[in-house]
């Protein structure tokens, strides 16, 4: 039986550390089954042979750009079965010059709200807060899911504009604060799933660093979300 075949690209912001984060899941994928390819550029994605023959992508590109071929390639590819998963800026901040991969993935970062202004340092951790991540009844019924309840984390809590063909597994909620402009709580999607043609993608916004990446529960989400993902999941 042949292995399933994993395509890591990675790239575009380094504040993300793209290398290290995804080392962090070559291991696990390796464990179950997959032949990984790793790629620091998306133009691969143009390449129709090797998306034939890819199982599973795991996207970590914070921003950056891709050309026309490129993204044909890679929503013709999720179309016909190739699994598409990924976290934080890595997928749901990628390539802000098209539409239509925004279209492709479902939500895109708009912002993360910043600490009280006599609180920043100027630094990154301006803006770390520490939110819920709540379980919505979808996602209690979703393996992706399963055995977790409401957690906690201290890092950055990402807004996103998103659409309802979403399949949402996990909710975050941005309170109203004195020093921001917006006057009541707002919802944004934490994790969610979506059906494209064949392909499923799986996005979870938590993952901002390899020790965000690290906390049991975002681990354990990121690799159910990999596997469900995959060509071959099951059911």
């Amino acid at each position: 039986m042949s292995a399933r075949r994993a395509l890591i690209v990675r790239g575009g912001w380094e504040g993300h550390r793209p290398v290290e984060a995804t080392d962090l899941f070559v291991p696990f994928l390796e464990r179950e089954g997959f032949a990984v390819r790793i790629e620091e550029s998306n133009e691969v994605y143009a390449d129709a042979q090797v998306m034939d023959e890819t199982d599973l992508i795991v996207q970590c590109v914070t921003m950056s750009t891709i050309s026309d071929q490129a993204l044909k390639g890679l929503r013709s590819a999720v179309e016909r079965g190739t699994g598409l998963a990924g976290w934080h800026g890595g997928i749901a901040d990628s390539y802000r010059n098209s539409s239509d991969y925004l279209q492709l993935i479902g939500g895109q970062f708009a912002t993360h709200p910043s600490k009280r202004p006599d609180e920043r340092r100027g630094d990154e951790t301006d803006n770390f807060l520490r939110y819920r991540v709540e379980v919505t009844d979808l996602g209690r019924t979703h393996g992706i899911m399963a055995g977790i309840d409401d957690f906690t984390l201290d890092t950055e809590q990402y807004w996103v504009l998103a659409d309802d063909l979403n399949d949402v597994l996990a909710t975050t909620t941005h309170p109203v604060q004195p020093y921001h402009p917006w006057h009541r709580p707002v919802a944004s999607p934490a994790v969610w799933t979506r059906l494209w043609g064949a392909g499923r993608i799986f996005v979870a916004t938590p993952g901002h660093s390899p020790s965000v990446l690290g906390d049991v529960n975002v681990r354990t989400i990121v690799e159910r979300g990999m596997l469900w993902t995959s060509r071959t999941a099951s059911e």
